[in-house]
């Protein structure tokens, strides 16, 4: 069983929020990051601010909701 960290947990609940093709437009990104990365481990600290995590969460989830009210 792998574990996640919360910084994991919190994208993962991100791209969850997405709809489907959009969520595979995000997976197909960081499929392509990852292998620009060529196996060295990604450093969340110098990438994610908890503040950065939170702003992306609430826009992910403000727009699932107007996908839900047909405002979009």
């Amino acid at each position: 069983m792998m574990v996640l960290t919360a910084q994991e947990e919190s994208l993962i609940g991100v791209v969850r929020a997405l709809p489907p093709d959009e969520a595979g437009k995000v997976l197909n990104w960081a499929r392509q990051l990852a292998d620009l990365a060529g196996g060295r481990a990604v450093q969340w600290s110098d990438s994610w601010t908890d503040e950065d995590l939170a702003d992306a969460t609430s826009a992910a989830l403000r727009r699932f909701e107007d996908e839900e009210q047909g405002e979009l």
